[in-house]
């Protein structure tokens, strides 16, 4: 069965700023903020949590879907994906919009100002289930316009579907009574230590009464690891080491295919959770969202050098 991903299908203008933001903040002055970044590297990729999702389920031999709308521009990149093997029945293209575009710039601590323009995604809410593959495995739910995650949400709990809500960077633009609706029913609510923060003060819940609506919440810590709780128990998961640290943009959303890739697939939370980590480290090692590429092989070694344990049989190859 295949999983849906949903949220933005973007172009992602990558900027580098050798230097660290914090430097050029002055205490007691935020509220007149007025900086300027030289930026050392320029690059222009593709990329959109959607995409992001589906291209990293597809690596992991998860067969993926994208449920997103993109504009005139992004004919060829539609193209791109279903040459990758991603179903893209349900990426609807937007004659008279542009695709949306982030521009983030991420400075020496790997911390990152972004800005995104919305362009067809603000539209997203015209596309339900109908629109893509039938009786889906499960839905993620990641940041798009704030009326198509609220409508997948509801689509999902009528047909009994798991979902993923994961508000990421629409968190600007929901409040309590959304974030407490996407979170009800949903098998795993998902953020940053940053995102989660931001969720609980806005809903007034700590992790416990997330709990009380989610099956699972999930924490990444970046470098430190990530942290899978539920009702009964916290399981801290390790970062997988990089060869390189190159661009942390998109690892977030590698780390959450891969942990719906091995819990789909029946793995524990410790495993399902070293797999996502992995699968994050390889985004980490590449400028882009989806410029890496690995074979099972390839992962399988990795993840016995990284945790000293073989991958699981359900994604090892013989």
């Amino acid at each position: 069965m295949t999983v849906v991903a949903t949220g933005s299908v973007a172009f992602d203008y990558i900027l580098t700023f050798k230097g660290r933001f914090a430097d050029h903040i002055l205490p007691g002055k935020t509220h007149i903020l007025n900086l300027s970044f030289l930026v050392d590297t320029l690059e222009k990729r593709r990329g959109g949590v959607a995409a992001n999702y589906a291209y990293n389920l597809n690596l992991l031999g998860c067969p993926a879907a994208i449920l997103a709308t993109a504009g005139q521009d992004a004919v060829e990149y539609k193209s791109w994906l279903e040459d990758q093997g991603i179903d893209a029945r349900g990426l609807k293209i937007l004659a008279e919009e542009h695709t949306a575009t982030g521009f983030t710039t991420t400075d020496l601590d790997d911390n990152q100002i972004t800005g995104y323009y919305g362009g067809a995604m603000n539209r997203a809410a015209e596309l339900g289930l109908g629109d893509t593959v039938s009786r889906p495995e499960a839905v993620m739910i990641g940041p798009n316009a704030p009326a198509a995650m609220l409508r997948l949400a509801e689509e999902c709990r009528l047909r009994k579907v798991p979902w993923v809500w994961d508000p990421a960077h629409q968190l600007p633009h929901l409040g309590k009574p959304e974030l407490e609706e996407g979170s009800r029913g949903a098998w795993i609510v998902i953020g940053n230590d940053y995102e989660l923060e931001l969720i609980q003060q806005r809903t007034g819940r700590d992790v416990p009464g997330l709990l009380e609506l989610a099956e699972i919440v999930v924490t990444t810590l970046g470098r430190h690891g990530s942290r899978i709780q539920t009702s009964g128990r916290a399981i801290e998961i390790p970062a997988a080491p990089a060869r390189e640290e190159v661009d942390p943009t998109g690892a977030g959303d590698a780390y959450r295919s891969g942990l719906v890739a091995g819990l789909l697939r029946g793995l524990d939370f410790e495993e399902a959770g070293r797999l996502a980590a992995l699968t994050a480290t390889y985004a980490v090692e590449q400028t882009g969202t989806i410029e890496h590429r690995f074979t099972m092989a390839d992962f399988a070694v990795r993840y016995r050098q990284a945790f000293g344990a073989s991958l699981p049989s359900t994604f090892a190859v013989s």
